[in-house]
């Protein structure tokens, strides 16, 4: 990721298993600077896309993981006070724009509701960020393209006036045989062990809507899978990377360390 003071391209690959189309679905995008938005479950790898791609199209890439205290003035920037007096810093939204980079705002909805009215004018043809506090409109340089994700699964929904702005890519979790590649890359498993991993995770996603709201993610499995790399069992691995974690509930906990288990 760029730093908010020097925004410059990744310096290598991420890695990343293209599931279909994706890739060349947001070239297109690009070429035309069309905002886009990454819909999909917790840790399937949206955010490791826009890293890939970010890399792919040599852009520089600003990263703002939003939560509920993420304001418009976090985004667009705001007047500091120093030993020389007061002094205009921007936001990571402003740099993005000003710059030519890819500005991604992680999990967007979590935002609190005035970061959405604030980058409206710059998801159209207007493709400009009014700065009321410092009396500036910045148009956006022609190289910056706006993307967000968000959970369609999750405890908030994303506005219609705000999500029909996007063109928007879908993401699950990868076919079995895609997420098992996944799995022995990150986490430097053997096919066999990655294997058995993903087929947890599968387990784990069946009981979605039966006391789970969503099943294991990729990552998870991934950082089940560096706990045994680092000679830790996979029952154990598996206990504290993927079962404590999914859910706080007795019975459901059971469950799942139950088919841990099994699948071990």
């Amino acid at each position: 990721m760029g730093s908010l003071m020097d925004a410059r391209p990744l310096a290598s690959e991420p890695y990343y298993h293209p599931a279909a189309d994706e890739c060349a679905l947001f070239e297109a995008a690009y070429a035309q600077r069309l905002p886009v938005l990454l819909k999909g479950p917790t840790g399937c790898g949206k955010t490791r896309f826009i890293e890939h791609m970010a890399w792919r199209l040599k852009r520089p890439l600003i990263t703002v993981a939003c939560n509920d205290d993420t304001s418009a003035a976090d985004l667009t920037g705001r007047w500091l006070l120093d030993a020389h007096g007061t002094r205009w810093q921007d936001g990571p939204l402003t740099l993005a724009a000003r710059s030519g980079a890819i500005c991604y705002l992680d999990e967007l909805v979590e935002a609190r509701a005035d970061t959405a009215v604030v980058m409206h004018p710059l998801t159209d043809t207007r493709r400009m960020l009014p700065l009321d506090k410092h009396n500036e409109l910045v148009h956006a340089h022609p190289d910056f393209l706006l993307v967000a994700s968000y959970n369609p699964g999750g405890h908030k929904e994303l506005k219609a006036s705000t999500r029909q702005r996007f063109c928007a890519l879908a993401f699950g979790y990868p076919a079995t045989e895609i997420e098992v590649a996944i799995v022995s890359h990150e986490a430097g498993l053997d096919m066999e062990m990655a294997a058995r991993l993903v087929a947890l995770g599968v387990r784990t996603r069946r009981l979605q809507g039966h006391g789970l709201d969503e099943g294991a993610s990729t990552r998870m499995l991934v950082h089940a899978g560096r706990l045994i790399r680092e000679g830790v069992p996979p029952i154990a691995a598996c206990r504290i990377a993927v079962a404590a974690p999914l859910s706080d509930d007795a019975e459901v906990s059971a469950a799942l360390l139950a088919t841990v288990d099994a699948s071990f």
